[in-house]
């Protein structure tokens, strides 16, 4: 019986902006994220009597250019497993694509989760972190729930995601701010092709994210949520930095993006807990605590009425459904 596997997005509170290699997609550095129960993608791949895969996207059929990387992907799983069985893939995606939420991380998560299921391949979360990982880097944090640290490895085998915290007891929840929902112009994998070959400060960039990784283990360990915001805050904008420092230099953010920043500094000068962390995208995620999230709702809500609020709280692991 063929079921559906579920997968949740995961937020980077350490960055992941660098690939040492592209294949493998194997980072420069270890980054550690926190899973979220809002936006998840549900697949299921099914065995079919063809010559060619088949991907439907959210009900919709996609042609060859549109699921190049899922239909190379797939060509990747079959040589690691030495079978030769094509796939119908039902994907229903409830993630804004493109948008800096992740969709990739949940996507290939779930693909690799319903593969797995489908072919009875019996893998450990490890082994299946890695198999996410070959589809998009992120996504091999999304096989856990809660804190997650990608350890960043020197081939196949050792680059693979850790649950650091599955099921955190700590006040701590995400306020997305929708600017955008179109697809970014610059992709997430040329941005980061671009920071790391013209940037002149990757290498401060790599040394910075051990250290942080550090810090903020501990202020997880200690349930320490100023800690956690404020290194995640500091971390984001730093990735960020690599971007606008690149030759030619790019940014994802847009003119609502920089009013929110602005609007969080004036919160916390009042007061109110909030911190911002931001992808490769124009939107803003706010690390809150329970008691702050209202006030910062209304209050973003209030300053800007084009945009779109989704409260997250923290997700779990790979399911079947």
């Amino acid at each position: 019986m063929t079921r559906t596997a579920r997968a949740y997005t995961n937020i980077a509170l350490i960055k992941y902006w660098g690939k040492k290699n592209k294949q493998l997609k194997l980072p420069f550095t270890n980054s550690l994220s926190l899973t979220l129960d809002r936006f998840y993608t549900d697949t299921k791949a099914t065995i079919i009597n063809n010559d060619e895969d088949i991907v439907y996207l959210n009900g919709q059929l996609l042609n060859t250019t549109q699921n190049k990387r899922i239909l190379k992907y797939l060509d990747t799983v079959r040589q690691f497993y030495s079978f030769n069985d094509h796939f119908q893939i039902d994907s229903i995606n409830h993630v804004p694509t493109s948008a800096g939420f992740a969709s990739s991380a949940s996507g290939f998560a779930a693909l690799a989760a319903s593969i797995n299921e489908t072919k009875k391949l019996n893998l450990n979360r490890r082994q299946l972190s890695i198999l996410a990982r070959n589809g998009s880097g992120s996504a091999s944090r999304s096989i856990y729930g809660g804190f997650v640290e990608w350890i960043a490895g020197a081939d196949n085998e050792s680059s693979f995601a850790v649950p650091i915290d599955e099921n955190p007891e700590i006040d701590l929840t995400l306020l997305s701010v929708v600017i955008n929902k179109h697809s970014k112009k610059i992709s997430s994998t040329v941005g980061m092709e671009n920071s790391v070959k013209s940037s002149p400060f990757y290498e401060n960039w790599v040394t910075l994210v051990t250290s942080e990784i550090k810090e903020i283990k501990q202020a997880i360990a200690q349930k320490d949520v100023q800690k956690i915001g404020e290194i995640s805050e500091h971390n984001a904008m730093c990735m960020h930095a690599l971007t606008l420092s690149a030759n030619p230099s790019f940014t994802y953010f847009e003119p609502e993006t920089l009013q929110i920043i602005q609007i969080i500094k004036e919160l916390r000068q009042k007061g109110i807990f909030a911190y911002a962390t931001i992808d490769a995208g124009p939107n803003v995620k706010i690390i809150c605590t329970k008691e702050s999230l209202p006030k910062v709702q209304t209050y973003i809500e209030q300053q800007l009425s084009n945009v779109t609020t989704v409260i997250a709280n923290i997700g779990s692991g790979i399911q079947y459904i």
